[in-house]
C-alpha cells in the first residue's frame, strides 16, 4: 500500500470511530411516555359512518399498467382524489403499497422521475414487480390545494412574498392525511383488486413522518418504508414521529436516512433508533446523501417491500 492510500485508509477508519462515537454520546429525541402515546392514538380515529361515494373518474389504460384516477370522501367529508394503479403483468388480487408523498408535493411526485423523492423509479419498480400502488394528495396538497384557497401548501417561504394564511397546522395536515388513507382502504375494501392481508407504504420526508402514524394506528397495514423523516418531537401535539415509536415495535419497518440532511441531527437520529426503533424486525440504512436520497434508495426500499410484503 502506498503512503498515500494508507493515510486515506487510516483516515477513513478514524472518520468512522468519530462516526460511531458521535452516535453513542448523542442523545436520542424525547419520546412521550406509553400511556401518553395510547391518549394520542384516538387523534386519528375517524367516523365510519361518513359515506365513502368512492368512484373512477378517469382511466389511463397502457401496455404495462392501468392506472385510475379515483375519488372517495375524506374523514371530513372533502372529497379526497388519488391515483389507484395495476400491474398488467400480475394477477388480482394485488398486494398494495401505499405512497406518502413530502411536504409541498403531491400524488403527482409519484409520476415524475428525477424528482426530489425518485417517485417515477419507486412506483415503477414497484409496479414492474407485481405490486399495486396508491398514492393521495395529502391534506391542502395537490388538488386539496382549495382548503387553503388554492395557495402552494410550502412553510418555507420567500420573505418577500405576499404575506398568506396558515389554516392548518403541520400537525392537523398529517392527522387528516392519515385518516384519509385509512378511509381509503375502506374504500379499497369494497373492490375486489386488492389482496387486504398484504398493504404496505413508502412515505418519503412528510410521508415518511406519516409512516409513523399510520404503521402505528391502522392494522391492515402490514410493513413500512420511512425514507428521510424528520424525527421532530416537539411543536407537533399529536404528531410526533418519536412518539408512534410506541406503536410499531412489532412491525417490518425500514429507516432510509442521508448523513447530511439538515432536516435532523444524524447522530440523534441513529441515537433515536437505537433507543425506540430498534429490533429484530426494523431496519436503518445510511446513505451519504442529503434529503434527496436520488435514486439509490430504490433498490433498498423495493427489496423491504419484497421481502416483507
Amino acid at each position: 500500500m502506498t503512503f498515500p492510500r494508507y493515510i486515506h485508509f487510516v483516515f477513513l477508519i478514524l472518520s468512522l470511530i468519530a462516526a460511531g462515537t458521535a452516535a453513542q454520546d448523542a442523545t436520542p429525541y424525547p419520546r412521550i411516555s406509553q400511556e401518553a402515546f395510547k391518549a394520542r392514538v384516538p387523534f386519528f380515529d375517524y367516523a365510519r359512518e361518513v359515506p365513502l361515494d368512492g368512484r373512477v373518474v378517469r382511466e389511463w389504460d397502457s401496455q404495462a399498467t392501468l392506472r385510475q384516477k379515483i375519488v372517495f370522501r375524506g374523514a371530513q367529508g372533502f372529497l379526497v382524489p388519488g391515483y389507484l394503479e395495476f400491474p398488467k403483468q400480475a394477477t388480482k388480487p394485488y398486494p398494495l403499497a401505499l405512497l406518502l408523498h413530502g411536504w409541498s408535493g403531491s400524488k403527482e411526485a409519484w409520476y415524475e422521475e428525477g424528482n426530489i423523492i425518485s417517485g417515477g423509479e419507486m412506483r415503477t419498480a414497484l409496479l414492474d414487480s407485481g405490486y399495486a400502488v396508491l398514492a393521495l394528495d395529502a391534506a391542502t396538497h395537490g388538488e386539496r390545494s382549495n382548503e387553503i384557497d388554492y395557495q402552494h401548501a410550502n412553510v418555507f417561504e420567500d420573505p418577500k412574498a405576499p404575506p398568506t394564511r396558515n389554516y392548518f397546522t403541520f400537525a392537523e395536515i398529517s392527522v387528516q392525511t392519515v385518516k384519509d388513507y385509512r378511509r381509503a382502504l375502506d374504500y379499497l375494501a369494497t373492490r375486489d383488486e386488492i389482496d387486504m392481508e398484504r398493504i404496505g407504504l413508502v412515505g418519503y420526508s412528510m410521508g415518511g413522518m406519516d409512516s409513523f402514524y399510520l404503521l402505528s394506528v391502522e392494522p391492515r397495514i402490514k410493513m413500512a418504508v420511512a425514507c428521510v423523516p424528520p424525527l421532530l418531537s416537539e411543536g407537533y401535539g399529536p404528531a410526533s414521529p418519536i412518539d408512534f415509536t410506541w406503536g410499531i415495535q412489532d412491525k417490518p419497518f425500514l429507516l432510509l436516512a442521508g448523513r447530511q440532511d439538515e432536516m435532523y441531527d444524524a447522530a440523534r437520529f441513529e441515537a433515536s433508533y437505537k433507543a425506540y426503533i430498534e429490533s429484530p424486525k426494523t431496519k436503518l440504512i445510511w446513505y451519504d446523501q442529503g434529503h434527496k436520497l436520488t435514486e439509490i434508495y430504490v433498490p433498498d426500499a423495493l427489496a423491504w417491500v419484497k421481502a416483507q410484503l
